[in-house]
Parts: structure tokens; C-alpha cells; sequence
């Protein structure tokens, strides 16, 4: 039997010149990483900032499967995400991979 596997994503965004950390305090503000990591299903979400890009971040993110990802992008931290992004944003590159189980 199978074991279902957790859903893996790297994101990269990158932000237009000298706005990184305007986009990072507004996430703090609406609490994106905070309420996300408070969802069922969620293992992970984590931003980091690269050590070679000054606009750029990183974001990680472990779900259970794919089903509690879906969830995920129905909710208002995420809209209101998606909202930021259309200010900061220049780009956004998302890596997407199933994982063995985290324990």
C-alpha cells in the first residue's frame, strides 16, 4: 500500500527594485505565514531571504497533500496575498514536488 505523500513548494518572488522589505511587513501584517501555519494540513511555511538577491524571497511551504493546499488558496490571508503581490511583485517562480511523509 502506498503512503500518500506531502506537497512541496518552493516559491521565489521576485520583487520590484528596493520593495523587499515593504512586501515582507506587509505580510507580517496580515499575518500570512502566522495564520497559514495554523491550518489544518499545513507542515511548513517558512520565508527566507537569499544571501545573493536583494529582491528577492523565498518562501517554503509543506502541506499534507494536495487537497489541504487547495484549502489553503480559498482562504483570506491568501487573497489578500495575492493583493500584496500585485503592488511588490515582479515575478514569482514556484517549484512544486511530492515528498515522502514528514514526521
Amino acid at each position: 500500500m502506498k503512503t500518500k505523500e506531502n506537497l512541496m513548494l518552493n516559491v521565489t518572488y521576485t520583487l520590484k527594485p528596493g520593495k523587499r522589505a515593504e512586501f515582507f511587513n506587509e505580510l507580517n501584517k496580515i499575518e500570512a505565514g502566522k495564520l497559514s501555519k495554523e491550518e489544518p494540513g499545513n507542515i511548513k511555511y517558512e520565508y527566507f531571504y537569499p544571501i545573493d538577491s536583494e529582491d528577492q524571497l523565498f518562501l517554503i511551504e509543506i502541506w499534507e497533500d494536495d487537497a489541504a493546499f487547495s484549502i489553503h488558496i480559498t482562504t483570506q490571508h491568501f487573497k489578500k496575498l495575492q493583493s500584496l503581490k500585485e503592488e511588490y511583485v515582479a515575478d514569482v517562480s514556484i517549484e512544486k514536488y511530492s515528498i515522502g511523509k514528514c514526521l
